[in-house]
């Protein structure tokens, strides 16, 4: 992704690894610092997953490909039966870092079937070091042909609504949903971006905003609640969001708030694309509805965290003392309500997909 440094664009990923350890942008800072955070540790990297330095399911499949990698580096010794129980252990503290994200799972799975073929603890280390750049990479390159593919469903002057942050910073490159809006850009189609704010932690307003500024995309924020203001006024031509896990039958489970935009789009016949990449298809689930859905701490409803004038984070409560609040993370969005999956491979109709992965 571009990064604007000092008034100068400059190349980023949102994760990678340099030895044994792994950086990552850290999105708790953004937008009012552009940091790097630096994991020397499996422990750290999963922990950065669970206190969300970095988010958004392809960017959690990759940091958990590294942080695997990581865990065979910090090995010690060479009996492989213990090194074999050690890389079981990691793959148990990942798997419980976030529960919904498919791609937490898939990444842990592809790394674990990478190293089957090793016979010794040096060996399984350089297998799966050189198999977790590969994962990166080829999640990269998805994500590239996601924007290739869904930048033909973006006219010339398109007003687009996003969800959250489906963009590069929740992917290792590119995005999901702003892909094919960075293609546009690229084409010189000149799309518009709405950017849900997406509460509560404000996704949308803090990651979505950041970066289309890093690329001159035009755009405005706006309150989760008025989408279906704007799109009754005819002011959204189409939504595309991204997606944390897609069933079998083409439900898709998101950020929370996706499933109210896409009702509200259909009976203001505005289209509703999905855009994920094959590591967020789960063939685990025929449906969308058992999926285990993440309910995070009450904190983020009931306080909210900026930057003040004196330039530092604070965070304030907004809610009255002795009130709870529930914050589920994600919900189901049911496949009828999706007009089509944008896909690396192709745009499908929702209730095909099975077919394709």
């Amino acid at each position: 992704m571009k990064v604007k440094i000092n008034g100068v664009q400059k190349d980023f990923r949102t994760v990678w690894m340099e030895n044994s350890v792994v950086f990552m942008i850290d999105q708790r800072k953004l937008p009012h610092r552009f940091e790097i955070y630096r994991s020397k540790s499996y422990v750290e990297t999963a922990s950065a997953i669970k206190n969300m330095v970095v988010r958004g399911a392809p960017a959690i499949g990759a940091t958990t490909a590294f942080g695997m990698a990581q865990a065979a580096l910090e090995f010690k010794g060479d009996n492989f039966l213990k090194f074999l129980r050690y890389m079981e252990s990691a793959r148990k503290i990942f798997r419980e870092t976030r529960p919904t994200a498919y791609d937490l799972f898939y990444s842990i799975d592809w790394m674990m079937k990478e190293m089957r073929s090793a016979t010794s603890v040096e060996e399984a280390r350089e297998l799966l070091r050189e198999a977790s750049q590969r994962y990166a990479d080829e999640s990269a390159d998805r994500c590239r042909r996601i924007g290739e593919n869904g930048e033909r469903l973006i006219g010339r002057d398109s007003r687009v609504l996003t969800h959250c942050n489906a963009g590069a910073l929740g992917c290792v490159d590119y995005g999901t949903a702003l892909s094919p809006i960075r293609f546009a850009k690229y084409s010189g189609k000149e799309p518009f971006v709405f950017v849900d704010e997406t509460r509560p932690r404000c996704q949308g307003s803090k990651l979505t905003a950041w970066e289309l500024l890093q690329e001159d995309i035009e755009h405005s924020i706006i309150a989760d609640n008025a989408a279906g203001y704007f799109m009754r006024r005819g002011e959204i031509d189409l939504v595309i969001v991204g997606a944390d896990r897609i069933a079998l039958n083409g439900d898709v489970v998101n950020k929370i708030g996706t499933y109210e935009k896409a009702v509200v789009a259909r009976e203001n016949g505005i289209p509703f694309y999905v855009a994920a990449p094959q590591s967020t298809f789960d063939p685990g689930y025929k449906t969308g509805e058992n999926v285990e859905i993440e309910e995070r701490d009450e904190d983020e409803i009931l306080y909210m965290w900026g930057i003040d004038s004196r330039k530092e984070f604070n965070k304030v409560r907004i809610a009255p003392e002795g009130s709870r609040a529930r914050n589920p993370a994600f919900d189901v969005t049911p496949w009828k309500y999706i007009s089509k999956i944008i896909t690396e491979r192709g745009i499908y109709n929702p209730q095909d997909i099975s077919k394709k992965y």
